[in-house]
């Protein structure tokens, strides 16, 4: 009998930890502050540079932010995890789209940046045990959504919440197993 191969356990780990960073994006996207806690380990902590703390009250005040924005989308991108044991560090590169009310119609703001975060793997589970956003660049412009979301039969449109398209789409995978 053959040992396992340690690469493919750094592999699994190493996937462990990408999905953490794909599930807390979609997680803000979505308004989800269950699944952002999901994330999260019990004493986890956060910097976004306007909000430094623990986890826990990173999102409510999140919650409270994107109650300020029409739409988000973060994109995920040069993904970067480096195990050490039951730890890990991870560098991603995120383009977050914000679509923001104002008094002369919406405007369309983006942020590019990336998030260094701290992995932990506790009785046998990885979280995010530390997250730091470090800023890049932004711009803003006004915004210019050309869907008429009211009169398009046929389109789903994403939206926040249990209610998006995806969480139906997930629950079907979850009832077939």
């Amino acid at each position: 009998m053959t040992a396992p191969d340690p690469r493919l356990a750094r592999l699994l780990d190493k996937q462990d930890c990408v999905e953490l960073v794909h599930k807390l994006a979609r997680a803000i996207d979505r308004c989800d502050a269950d699944l952002v806690r999901e994330v999260f380990h019990p004493d986890a902590t956060d910097d976004h540079g306007g909000f430094k703390g623990t986890a826990a009250d990173f999102v409510p005040w999140v919650m409270e932010v994107l109650k300020g924005m029409r739409r988000t989308q973060h994109m995920i991108g040069n993904v970067l995890v480096e195990i050490d044991g039951d730890q890990a560090q991870g560098e991603a590169y995120f383009i977050a789209h914000h679509v923001l009310p104002g008094d002369g119609g919406d405007r369309f703001m983006v942020a590019a940046g990336r998030y260094l975060d701290r992995f932990e793997r506790r009785h046998g589970v990885w979280k995010i045990a530390h997250r730091h956003a470090v800023y890049d660049w932004s711009t803003s412009a006004g915004a210019s959504d050309i869907w008429d979301r009211a009169n398009s039969p046929g389109y789903v449109f994403g939206d926040r919440g249990t209610s998006d398209a995806s969480y139906s789409h997930f629950a079907r995978t979850a009832r077939a197993a």
